[in-house]
């Protein structure tokens, strides 16, 4: 595989980067996406959304009242802006010039865990992801700060039932645990003196507040050190500690270069990322530019995400519903904003489950023979046996392919483009499939390169970058 297609699928979420990164080269394509603009306008969708503390009471008031017709319409319409909320986010990845932040932002969202499902607040939802992408390449420590202080945060870890008195250490034990230090870098007194200076931060119109009459103002002792200490002062502090640049950093190697860093790395970068003060742009650039020199590809399993994108763009796909987008990453455990716990996906191996390689596969077939993917088409691609009886719907599919090559030449320039390594009996393969008279004349050439695009899909090594 070129670097420019690895590396366009590990920046991105498919292969269409590969072009600029080759003509721009890393570094000037790095920098572009760090510029990257995005709409902070608040999508229409949400316009009619309960926003402010009042009119969340008034909605719940309301329903308390309401006869069921009228709860249904409630629950109708909270359903509908959640899923137009990840439409609009799955939009913005396919779409995107440059879109290393949006990946970022899947990044983040996964790291700071917060799910729909719990907070159920879809305006909140969102607050949660633009501050993700606002952040997306610039100071961990700031970003933690601002993800603490979320609505969704402290409704998602429960915060709000963290009052002086009756504490709840749920998001104190997982600011230390899973956002910053990891296990075994602090002590469990850390955590309840944490509860005690998060004790009382609640639900504001703009974010989380503290409230006076539940809130603890008497001193605490966090890793040493005594005061009056709040959500701020606590991120301060924890900042302060030797191990705090190792855990993201590890994830962030995962995230986009290898399922199993070394420990070597992981210090490497991350004493890096102290030194630029937890800076998230030179970071990722050192290890981009650093890793891109290295040869290292097929250590890391696509995310479904990463799979589907790749597969609609190498099909020419462009107007396939989002929604069935969406229905395809719950099916492969990668449900965004609906992780199944605080730690997020663990992804990995975890992308490759045996009924996630079939549904793979299953939907590779359809896609790659010009039928579209529906929900009930989805939902009968978890066994081998069981066929489905829906109509399907057609669909154009188109693979790019010099026209002036030959079988051999087609198989190369494919291979380049998706496959890590070729072995022999791969090579095979592919030349019975596409043969040595294979005329690009024919009417079917583009059924034929389709077919051979379908082989190579199921591949172990596709699914490797």
């Amino acid at each position: 595989m070129k670097k420019s297609n690895l590396w366009s699928l590990r920046l991105g979420f498919s292969g269409k980067e590969a072009d600029k990164i080759e003509k721009l080269g890393l570094e000037k394509f790095l920098k572009h996406s760090y510029d990257s603009k995005f709409d902070t306008q608040l999508p229409a969708f949400l316009d009619d959304d309960p926003k402010t503390l009042l009119e969340l009471k008034a909605l719940r008031e309301s329903i308390k009242t309401a006869d069921s017709e009228f709860k249904k319409k409630i629950l109708k319409k909270e359903i509908y802006s959640n899923v137009e909320l990840k439409k609009w986010w799955i939009a913005k990845m396919r779409n995107d010039e440059f879109p290393l932040r949006e990946s970022m932002v899947c990044f983040w969202h996964n790291h700071f865990v917060s799910t729909s499902q719990k907070v159920k607040v879809n305006y909140w939802i969102y607050q949660h992801n633009m501050i993700l992408r606002e952040h997306a390449f610039g100071n961990f420590k700031e970003l933690t700060r601002q993800i603490v202080k979320s609505n969704a945060m402290v409704k998602y870890l429960d915060n709000v039932d963290n009052k002086k008195g009756k504490y709840n250490e749920n998001l104190s034990r997982e600011l230390l645990e899973l956002f910053t230090i990891g296990i075994g870098n602090y002590s469990e007194s850390d955590i309840k003196e944490g509860a005690r200076a998060l004790a009382g931060l609640n639900y504001g119109d703009d974010g989380a507040v503290y409230r006076k009459n539940i809130e603890d103002n008497s001193d605490k002792t966090y890793f040493g050190k005594t005061g009056n200490w709040k959500a701020d002062d606590l991120v301060d502090i924890i900042f302060e500690q030797k191990n705090i640049p190792y855990l993201i950093t590890r994830k962030i190697l995962k995230w986009f270069v290898y399922d199993n860093p070394s420990e070597d790395l992981v210090t490497y970068y991350g004493d890096y990322f102290r030194k630029v003060k937890f800076e998230i742009q030179p970071l990722l650039t050192k290890i981009f530019t650093e890793e891109y020199k290295k040869d290292n590809s097929g250590t890391k399993i696509k995310n479904p995400l990463v799979y589907i994108l790749q597969l609609l763009e190498e099909l020419h796909i462009d107007d396939l519903d989002d929604a069935m987008i969406l229905f395809f990453l719950k099916q492969q455990g990668m449900d965004l904003y609906n992780q199944i716990n605080v730690k997020g996906w663990d992804g990995g191996n975890s992308w490759l489950t045996s009924q996630i390689y079939l549904q793979r596969n299953n939907t590779s077939d359809l896609l790659c023979s010009g039928r579209s993917i529906t929900k009930r088409v989805l939902n009968t691609m978890n066994s081998e046996n069981e066929k489905t009886k829906t109509e399907f719907e057609k669909i154009n599919v188109k693979i790019d392919f010099d026209a002036d090559g030959n079988n051999k030449t087609i198989i190369t320039e494919l291979s380049d483009r998706l496959l890590f390594k070729v072995n022999d009996s791969m090579q095979k393969d592919m030349e019975n499939l596409l043969k040595y008279d294979f005329d690009l004349k024919d009417e079917h050439a583009n059924f034929a390169v389709a077919r051979l695009f379908n082989y190579i899909t199921k591949l172990p090594e596709y699914q490797l970058i």
